[in-house]
């Protein structure tokens, strides 16, 4: 049965010429059928360089909202619209406007993982993978970063000339994963790395060996000379890092860090949106074009 829905989606993907993207986190299915899998500032270039007149979106809401702001002409398509991100909501409202009134001189830098509405207060959007960089680039002494205070706060750290304001977001799957729990695997697999993602509690990022962006613990996992790997992010990655490693042993705490919302994207709902080209994503025009702008930057700034 799976093989014929797979044959299905390609058989259609190509009628429409359509694209699939999906995240790292989505179920190992969904990551086979892919044209593309990576990290929120992988596909962003990606969606941002496509030719696909429709773009499939396997991933959550802001995701394929970041898609339709870089590509205002293509439809966009999210195989489960109910797909969310609770962090992606997570900054006080009229807390952008307090900010900069308090601050003469600041940047509102905003974490891909956000709405369309945050982003079009922002300065500019950063991912994981450049964050760090970005914010080093900025002419602005005085930076509020939205909405991931774990991810902000790393980034205070590797930036310490600059006031990093942080603000009152997580993701609630990355502050699950418990330090308790990470020292029980440390003691299981004495010889074992531990790679984090820097949404993760600063008690865990403080017990690991190396922490980077999803895509940046693949390309770490890779090249490393160890063959075992304590993994603190999302379960959806072991896909990608077993299949690039397959001499290599990887694993998570006990209590396995797993996003219900990634997983809503099956094979199915790709079939079902690309039969029937429901679930667009929708915005309005002028919130798309000031949105534009910080994801405009983010890609110019981390060339």
């Amino acid at each position: 049965m799976e093989g014929q829905v797979e044959n299905e989606i390609l058989k259609l993907k190509k009628q429409k010429n359509a694209v699939i993207l999906a995240h790292y986190y989505a179920s190992e299915d969904v990551q086979r059928i892919a044209d593309y899998v990576g990290d929120s500032f992988y596909l962003a270039k990606i969606a941002k360089k496509s030719t696909a007149d429709i773009i499939v979106f396997c991933g959550v809401s802001f995701m394929g909202e970041s898609a339709k702001i870089l590509n205002p002409d293509k439809k966009v398509l999210m195989p489960d619209p109910t797909a969310d991100c609770p962090m992606a909501h997570m900054v006080a409202e009229g807390k952008i406007e307090r900010m900069r009134a308090e601050y003469d001189d600041i940047a509102v830098v905003c974490y891909i993982n956000s709405t369309a509405e945050l982003k079009s207060k922002s300065d500019v959007c950063v991912t994981s993978s450049n964050a760090v960089s970005i914010v080093k680039a900025l002419p602005n002494k005085n930076i509020f970063f939205i909405p991931d205070k774990n991810l902000g706060s790393f980034v205070a750290k590797m930036v310490p000339d600059k006031n990093i304001i942080l603000n009152d977001g997580c993701c609630p799957i990355h502050v699950n994963i418990s330090a308790e729990e990470l020292r029980e695997e440390k003691e299981k697999h004495k010889s074992a790395l531990v790679l984090s993602h820097p949404e993760c509690d600063e008690s865990v990022l403080a017990l690991s060996d190396y922490i980077g962006s999803t895509a940046d613990i693949i390309l770490y996992a890779a090249s490393s000379n160890a063959d075992e790997f304590i993994i603190c992010t999302e379960d959806g990655v072991v896909y990608k890092l077993e299949y690039d490693n397959p001499e290599k042993k990887f694993y998570f705490p006990k209590t396995r860090p797993c996003c219900s919302d990634m997983k809503l994207n099956t094979l199915e709902n790709i079939l079902y949106v690309l039969k029937t080209e429901e679930n667009e994503v929708k915005l309005n025009d002028i919130l798309m074009e000031k949105a534009l702008t910080p994801l405009n930057r983010m890609l110019e700034l981390a060339r």
